[in-house]
């Protein structure tokens, strides 16, 4: 997108086409009003459409354009914090109800997948979160206590077990969560806005939001094209919020994440990489994950953005890392570069839960996914819509109402995790 090789990648070049769009042209008039195309604002759009609701949504750039197109494309249950610590934060009747809520999550997304046909490469076959040392072993088996204590279908796995699904002797055993999955996240994104059209809802990109404001007993979002005047107004924007709602920018701190894609592994390593088509991820702090596409490329990521001196020193340890993970991998690294490198921002929250905010009348938005959005997008969405219609109330929703909360220090912490990101980097997986 924007002639950026780096933004999307290889999900920019492996997706279906986005449905045709254009900007917004003029003033209109919907019964609501969504300010970013993705997973919520989609999934939003998408109910509403369905239950006859007039729908407009406006996107900056294009359908997918932020984390939504860029994330690995695991379709994780519940949040990255214990299960027994949302509670904790939340209140028990909140906590609960957002734990059961994501906990669902991946089967929602999945579902609609399935009801509208989308082409997302859709592989529900669980997920592995690796243990990378002793103590990433301890913290999963806290994990699946918690969880299974909940009734989760998740089990820990011996370190064979884990070797035979991963296809390492790295790892010390994994939690395997047999709700979650992946997808290709930006033919996901753009397969929701494809279904949410053709119920009919209205989506303009090239069409960034520039001010709101009060009219009669409603609202009017302008872009530099037009406005949509509407009853409602949901703020869908996330990771990438500009103006007119600073305080969402200001309520989360920018953590960097970038994916490199191999070419297509050959088929005796496909044998050995991942043979159930699971997605994995570790307990390291500055964590890895791993995945395949559908064409058996392997999508090795981490922590860190692809500019600047960055860009060589996280390619270099990728080719690092990839081969003491794989060791027959040697020869096939040492001639094939990777075809792909993409990188984006991660909302992160202070306390690593997700931000249920009402602007004003009528005026809604979640925030803060941490790392967490395809599931917890899919669902939010759906609620904002079950909100808006009258279906349930704001004390029925799976997070209290807050008000936004700068994060203290935020551009330095930003700035702290990219540098300490090519750190670790620079000096890890050297053999």
């Amino acid at each position: 997108m924007r002639n950026d090789p780096l933004s999307h990648g290889l999900w920019e070049k492996t997706a279906p086409a986005a449905p045709d769009t254009a900007p917004l042209a003029g003033d209109l008039r919907a019964d609501v009003v969504i300010v970013g195309a993705g997973y919520t604002g989609l999934s939003a759009a998408l109910h509403l459409a369905e239950a006859g609701v007039s729908v407009a949504v406006l996107e900056a750039a294009g359908i997918g354009f932020g984390g939504s197109g860029r994330n690995v494309g695991l379709v994780n249950a519940g949040l990255w914090i214990m299960p027994d610590e949302v509670p904790d934060i939340l209140g028990r009747e909140h906590g609960e109800r957002l734990i059961a809520a994501l906990g669902e999550g991946p089967g929602v997304v999945f579902e609609l997948i399935r009801r509208h046909g989308i082409d997302c490469e859709a592989e529900p076959a669980g997920t592995l979160h690796c243990a990378a040392d002793k103590a990433g072993l301890r913290e999963l088996r806290e994990r699946e206590r918690q969880w299974r204590a909940r009734g989760a279908p998740v089990r820990l796995l011996d370190a064979a077990e884990t070797a035979a699904r991963v296809g390492t002797g790295a790892y010390r055993g994994a939690l395997l969560d047999e709700r979650a999955g992946t997808v290709q996240p930006l033919a996901y994104a753009r397969g929701l806005a494809r279904a949410a059209i053709a119920a009919g809802a209205r989506v303009f990109t090239g069409s960034p939001a520039v001010s709101w404001a009060r009219e009669g007993s409603g609202w009017r979002v302008a872009t530099a094209g037009g406005s949509v005047a509407a009853d409602w107004v949901v703020v869908a924007t996330n990771a990438y919020t500009t103006a007119p709602w600073p305080a969402v920018r200001e309520e989360i701190v920018h953590l960097p994440y970038f994916n490199l894609a191999t070419a297509p592994l050959p088929d005796a390593a496909l044998e050995r990489i991942l043979p159930g088509r699971e997605g994995a991820w570790d307990t390291r702090t500055v964590l890895s994950s791993l995945r395949r596409d559908r064409q058996g490329r392997l999508v090795f990521g981490s922590v860190g953005a692809l500019r600047g001196t960055g860009l060589a020193v996280h390619r270099a340890w990728a080719r690092r890392a990839l081969a003491r993970l794989f060791p027959f991998l040697g020869p096939f690294l040492d001639e094939v570069a990777f075809e792909s490198a993409w990188y984006g921002k991660i909302g992160m929250t202070a306390d690593a839960t997700p931000r249920f905010h009402r602007f004003d009348r009528n005026v809604v938005g979640f925030c803060g996914y941490n790392g967490r959005g395809i599931a917890p997008g899919t669902v939010f969405g759906r609620y904002l819509a079950r909100l808006i219609g009258g279906e349930i109330r704001e004390q029925d929703l799976p997070l209290p109402v807050t008000d936004p909360r700068a994060q203290s220090l935020r551009r330095l912490r930003e700035g702290y995790y990219e540098a300490g990101a090519q750190i670790a980097h620079a000096f890890g997986a050297r053999l």
